[in-house]
């Protein structure tokens, strides 16, 4: 009985031993932790009041993204930026991202909850291999915990690049609101300027004779012109701004309307232009053609 007992008691030492080494972490082991976790983030903030937008390569995704401890998001945009991608959405995606990550750095919204960082194919394309990613631009966030899910990825084909648009998507997925401030811009004012200083003057020097306000085919040549650049897409490329033609930086191949009926390329808005036009230049002719008191041959020929 008792031998019975004296084994029982081993074991139950060798129990108590075994969760104390390896079921609860040490004091040491949590301080580690919490040492490497503070230097992450201050290495983070390092950069950041360098630059909003960290660059990453390879290693420094591993260690400050992937890899545990981590307390705070990232916000990372995959891109192909170098001149041989000829990649033009890249670029005007990266400057809305400079002014989205520009509004939260020197805003009140500046934490150390989140950072926003960019990983290009030619600096960190092991990284592009490790997600099997195969296009650009793609703007993921990798929450404090836990893996990337599908409403981190942000929809960029729907959503389209504004900082707006990505601000937004990154209140929902963090808690962390920004508000955007673009820098101020002013072509606009400028261009309507000049174009009011050239129909003043066009009326000053016709002021003796007005007629040419009441030229109905004037009108009606200037009402085609607005239909036919509202119903070509014009102001989706206004909105949107997407890019004149897409190519694939694998490829070299060129796409010049998009794979999507909910986005569309400059290039493809101006083959509708052309289409529209040549369909409305054809009816025109054809009723030109029934009405006109000219012969046969010109008839025929409209």
């Amino acid at each position: 009985m008792a031998a019975r007992w004296w084994r029982w008691c081993v074991f139950a030492i060798m129990a108590v031993a075994l969760l104390l080494v390896f079921g609860v972490p040490s004091a040491s082991a949590q301080r580690k932790k919490e040492m490497v976790l503070s230097e992450k983030v201050s290495q983070l903030m390092e950069w950041t009041n360098k630059r909003p937008v960290i660059r990453m390569n390879g290693d420094k995704f591993r260690r400050l993204v992937k890899a545990p401890p981590r307390n705070y998001s990232v916000i990372v945009m995959f891109t192909a930026l170098q001149l041989h991608r000829q990649c033009v959405v890249c670029k005007q995606a990266d400057e809305e991202f400079q002014i989205l990550a520009n509004s939260w750095r020197y805003s009140s919204a500046f934490t150390n909850r989140i950072f926003f960082a960019m990983v290009d194919f030619d600096e960190g394309s092991d990284v592009f291999q490790m997600l099997n990613m195969n296009s650009a631009p793609t703007f993921i966030n990798f929450p404090a915990k836990g893996k990337p899910k599908r409403g981190d990825t942000y929809e960029l084909q729907v959503r389209g690049f504004s900082a707006e648009q990505i601000a937004r998507w990154i209140a929902d997925r963090t808690d962390v609101n920004i508000r955007v401030i673009r820098p101020p811009n002013y072509a606009g004012p400028l261009m309507l300027g000049l174009l009011l200083a050239v129909i003043g003057g066009l009326v000053y020097l016709r002021r003796s004779n007005m007629e040419f306000l009441f030229n109905k085919t004037g009108w009606a040549f200037a009402a085609l012109c607005f239909v036919l650049a509202m119903t070509s897409g014009q102001m989706w490329n206004h909105i949107r701004g997407p890019p004149y033609a897409h190519k694939n930086p694998h490829t070299g191949h060129v796409n010049y309307i998009h794979g999507s009926s909910q986005a569309q390329f400059v290039a493809e808005t101006h083959i509708v232009l052309l289409f529209n036009g040549g369909v409305t230049l054809g009816m025109v002719l054809l009723c030109e053609a029934a009405t006109s008191d000219m012969d046969i041959g010109k008839r025929k020929t409209f």
